[in-house]
């Protein structure tokens, strides 16, 4: 695929995370819980998902799930954190600021990730441009209160 479209994949998906937040806070002041909130926010997904995965004929994949590596299952352990966190932060901190907080442990993250090559990245040096980026998002972060 194109550079272009996959980066515009990316970028979308990270409008969705931007809409998803305040949506699942919303969810979460109505059914007054923001663990609920999260819960309800997972199943709707698992169930999008779930269905798309059988009715493109991938349905067989669940089934080899249980043979995968134990850290293979912590997606879904950091992702619950992710919503979670978000719909109990978002109402204190205001929509630009948690996510300027969430792009900085992103970029942080993946500047380690592609250093050290985990998962099966391939290695990518820190350079001045990469830690120029991550600063520059931190200081981003501390705008954001202003």
């Amino acid at each position: 695929m194109p550079y272009l479209l996959l980066a515009g994949l990316v970028t979308l998906a990270g409008v969705c995370i931007a809409v998803q937040a305040p949506i699942n806070a919303a969810l979460g002041r109505g059914v007054q819980s923001p663990l609920a909130a999260a819960a309800i926010s997972f199943g709707v997904g698992f169930s999008i998902l779930a269905l798309a995965a059988i009715g493109l004929g991938q349905g067989r994949a669940f089934l080899r799930a249980g043979s995968m590596e134990w850290w293979m299952w912590a997606g879904g352990a950091l992702g619950a954190f992710y919503v979670w966190t978000m719909v109990w932060t978002l109402p204190r901190l205001g929509a630009l600021t948690a996510l300027c907080a969430l792009a900085l442990g992103q970029i942080l993250a993946a500047i380690l990730l592609d250093r050290t090559g985990a998962f099966g990245l391939p290695i990518r040096e820190i350079s001045l441009p990469r830690a120029l980026a991550a600063l520059m998002v931190g200081g981003g972060l501390i705008l954001s209160r202003f």
